[in-house]
């Protein structure tokens, strides 16, 4: 793997390795990151199928990648993330191996918003989606490691998660005044403390899990950022401690997690510019660690509490109920 720094290209990532048999699927792959990752997958000869919540983008995406590749190995799926039968709709048609899960859709909203089952949308969509969508592609997942020795999943999570650590006892703002920011924030470290009971659980079945850092991009994300978190950015680029990349910069630490032959079989790392990142303390400040990894988002103990949590908050029971567990 080429030397690791902010400034390599997922296509640089990609270059000279070949993807002819492998299966991927991208979530919101039609827009920002999400076309970069899977423009570089198909460069390096992936089947790849974008997974998105407007089909007619997904399409135009496809023939964007298509006539930039070449490849013609591109579907597209449609899922809403937030609509837990829509994920189980899109697992259901699923046939056959998958290799790479590459969970790399997300949302940020700036007023409270509840999905029909009473989940924050954030925490839904980013986290609790996700979930369900590698759980229920889990025998995909199994066969894809069976014919060809490994299967990955890639969590796309942020540095925003050095925000806030997940709330168990209040996930989803019914008690706590709502603070969009701190919802952003749990919903990317719960992106890592997957990746950590992913791996713990599913490492026999040949199955890993990484969560990685694209850094700043400016994406759709960056227009539904408030004005706090704008300028938060602004003072971490005036300090010098963070600058923007482009979407194929920022796509190269999720394509290192799913190509780099080191991440083949290891997993519950955190990546940051196409390297494992270095872990901070949980009261470091912010804006000074902007480049590691908080404790919490790594904890073992809190990774296997979201893992039962997430179970119960996907299941058809609690779902019923209104809200799942609190």
């Amino acid at each position: 793997m080429a030397a690791a720094h902010g400034g390599i290209t997922a296509d640089e990532v990609v270059g000279g390795i070949d993807l002819r048999g492998t299966r991927a699927i991208v979530t919101g792959a039609s827009s920002g990151l999400g076309v970069e990752t899977a423009r570089s997958l198909a460069r390096a000869g992936a089947e790849v199928t974008l997974a998105v919540r407007d089909p007619g983008a997904g399409a135009r995406t496809a023939r964007d990648i298509a006539a930039t590749t070449g490849s013609r190995a591109l579907r597209v799926e449609a899922i809403d993330l937030a609509d837990l039968d829509s994920v189980a709709a899109f697992a259901q048609r699923w046939t056959g191996p998958l290799h790479l899960l590459i969970n790399n859709a997300g949302v940020v909203v700036q007023a409270l918003h509840r999905t029909r089952e009473g989940f924050e949308l954030q925490f839904a969509t980013n986290h609790l989606g996700h979930f369900a969508l590698a759980n229920r592609l889990h025998a995909k997942l199994a066969h894809g490691a069976r014919e060809r020795g490994s299967a990955r999943i890639v969590a796309v999570s942020s540095t925003a998660h050095m925000r806030s650590p997940v709330v168990f006892d209040d996930v989803h703002f019914l008690r706590r005044a709502y603070d969009p920011q701190a919802a952003y924030a749990q919903s990317k470290t719960a992106n890592s403390l997957f990746a950590v009971e992913a791996t713990r659980r599913w490492a026999g079945d040949g199955i890993v899990a990484n969560a990685v850092n694209p850094g700043g991009v400016a994406t759709g994300l960056q227009r539904d950022f408030s004005q706090q978190q704008k300028d938060s950015l602004a003072a971490a680029e005036a300090a010098g401690i963070f600058r923007y990349k482009t979407a194929q910069q920022g796509a190269a630490t999720t394509l290192v997690a799913a190509v780099a032959p080191e991440y083949a079989h290891s997993g519950g790392h955190y990546l940051d510019d196409c390297r494992e990142a270095r872990t901070v303390p949980d009261d470091a400040d912010l804006l000074g660690n902007s480049d590691g990894v908080k404790a919490w988002a790594l904890d073992p103990v809190a990774a296997a509490r979201l893992w039962d949590y997430s179970v119960s908050s996907t299941t058809a029971r609690s779902r019923e109920a209104g809200i799942g567990p609190s």
